[in-house]
């Protein structure tokens, strides 16, 4: 529990909340939002200024190590203060901070941790689903404002490991390792890097770490000459652990993860996993919660979902406008299916939307690109903050500057930079279409020819001065059969109702099986996974409880 106050009236820096914790008159239970049921607040009403507060102990450790004081994700600006002394600020309400807070901590004695967190109803914020006006609407929904998830305390040494990048390279069964430390070291430090499988050293190397910045390539070797190189992918997902030690000024940093040898790639307009062909039956996941909104209620919920989603035939998942908690992506690695990562959109476009764009786009590739489950990366969706992006070259501009600022940070991965309509420079051409049956599917879709010449929800595949170049095709967004199962209560779908489950399964057997005849598209994405308040294009309900049988959607979706 955290102690916890709306400041409507923007008082608390004025009165110095920061210094005292009797301003609050509400307690909190983090890292839920005050929206939502979980948090035990649950007020749907707007208040764009949070306050939280918490007393923790702290008691001096012998080993010299510094505190950290880290979060998650805080929507959308936070400033923290620790026994009244301002440790640092953060925007972006998807991407994780930390700050040193050694300094202001009392040794064996409880320290007063604040954090003021502001969200507006601002469409320059990176803000995805969550809408910005009083009541939901169509697919927009319930915002998550200030700490959605976790928070904690960690001890690191004075030198220490920042953060790493791993590639891995199929081909020459190397791995390219990049290790970060937070400053260069005043002498040289040992680094120790071992890989493993299943318990057994493949590799031991100890380096040299002259710099804040070095990076290696490590060879992958295994005794085993029939299998060789094990590579990860949603039938057998494998994974390597790596352990890094690193030892300088008689401090010692370890850090225990792990990689997978996977490699996804173009060639004539196919795409290719491990280099062989790999049709993608993805699913769009909204990720939200009924009793906790954003957030997972639990890790085991990550887990859960990633075990429905396989059973239901589907080998990956678009994880829409969202910047999902990190354990989300290791259940996938762990489970095998394959991510498209994608940034929450803005609604605006004017140079503070651009900025935090580029700020959060940067920091989740950061944090994420070390995982083997993301084969694509997603700028932008369906032109959501560049509105006038086919005939805007300034949107135009943006657009093909965000598709280069992902290839500088990593260019291992796919990249669809404007998702569904009004391509720009991309890997791959994403068509959204909500045609609600197949034979109509299959008229408007009859050639390539058709497809590229015509509209997708009425707007052109390319932007103006932009053409298909031999990309994939894949309907990336289709579907959005509206059932709701229960038949009570206000609902909206894309492509029309359904009556019951004999319908719906007809319905979604005709369009799987008309996309699956084109020999030209590559894969598809069906909306959605579950439903979301008003929005009932759901495969499942909110709760997770399937509407039909999970054995035909499988026969369906693997058809």
């Amino acid at each position: 529990m955290w102690n916890f106050a709306f400041d409507d009236e923007d008082r608390g820096k004025e009165e110095r909340w920061y210094e005292r914790p009797d301003f609050a008159d509400k307690q909190i239970v983090v890292p839920f939002v005050y929206q939502c049921a979980a948090s035990t607040i649950a007020d749907l009403s707007y208040h764009p200024i949070l306050w939280y507060s918490r007393l923790v102990a702290y008691e001096e450790d012998a080993e010299n190590l510094r505190s950290y004081l880290c979060f998650a994700a805080v929507d959308h600006e936070a400033e923290v203060w620790v026994n009244g002394r301002f440790m640092g600020s953060h925007r972006g309400g998807y991407t994780p901070f930390s700050f040193d807070v050694t300094d202001a901590l009392h040794r064996g004695a409880d320290n007063l941790v604040v954090v003021r967190c502001e969200d507006r109803n601002d469409c320059s914020q990176v803000r995805g689903k969550q809408y910005w006006k009083t009541e939901n609407d169509r697919c927009w929904y319930t915002p998550s404002s200030g700490i959605w998830q976790t928070v904690w305390l960690e001890k690191r040494p004075m030198v220490h490991i920042s953060s790493f990048e791993l590639e891995s390279d199929i081909d020459t069964s190397m791995l390219s390792v990049r290790v970060i430390l937070n400053r260069k070291p005043h002498q040289p430090c040992s680094l120790t890097v071992e890989l493993s499988k299943d318990g057994v050293c493949v590799q031991h190397v100890v380096l040299s770490m002259h710099e804040q910045n070095s990076q290696w390539k490590i060879p992958v070797l295994e005794d085993d000459y029939i299998d060789e190189i094990h590579y990860w992918s949603p039938e057998s997902p494998s994974l390597y652990d790596i352990d890094f030690a690193l030892d300088c000024d008689q401090q010692v940093d370890e850090v225990h993860t792990y990689f997978g040898m996977r490699k996804i790639s173009i060639r004539d307009g196919h795409v290719l996993l491990n280099n062989k062909p790999f049709y993608q039956r993805l699913v769009l996941d909204q990720a939200y919660w009924e009793e906790t909104l954003l957030t997972a209620p639990s890790d085991e919920a990550f887990k859960q979902d990633i075990e429905r989603i396989k059973q239901m035939g589907f080998n990956g998942v678009r994880m829409h406008q969202k910047i999902e908690d990190s354990r989300f992506y290791y259940w996938a690695d762990v489970l095998g299916l394959v991510v498209w990562a994608e940034l929450p959109s803005t609604y605006s476009f004017n140079p503070v939307a651009r900025q935090l764009s580029i700020e959060s786009l940067t920091a989740f590739i950061e944090r994420d690109r070390n995982h083997p489950s993301i084969i694509c990366w997603v700028p932008l969706n369906e032109s959501w903050g560049v509105r006038n992006i086919y005939a805007n070259e300034e949107q135009q501009r943006f657009a093909v500057a965000l598709y280069h600022l992902v290839k500088m940070l990593d260019g291992s991965r796919m990249v669809n930079t404007n998702d569904g309509w009004e391509q720009v420079s991309s890997d791959l051409c994403g068509v959204h279409d909500y045609i609600p049956d197949g034979e109509r599917f299959s008229h408007v879709w009859k050639d390539l020819e058709s497809l590229l010449e015509g509209t997708a929800q009425g707007r052109m595949i390319y932007a103006s001065g932009y053409s298909y170049a031999n990309q994939p095709i894949m309907v990336t967004e289709f579907g959005g059969i509206a059932f709701n199962a229960d038949m009570v209560g206000s609902h909206w779908g894309y492509a029309g109702g359904v009556e019951d489950e004999r319908q719906f399964l007809s319905r979604l057997r005709s369009l799987i099986t008309a996309i699956r005849s084109k020999k030209e598209i590559q894969g598809f994405c069906y909306t959605q996974l579950t439903d979301v308040m008003q929005e009932v294009n759901g495969l499942l309900r909110i709760d997770r409880t399937p509407k039909c049988s999970l054995e035909e959607m499988r026969n369906i979706i693997t058809s």
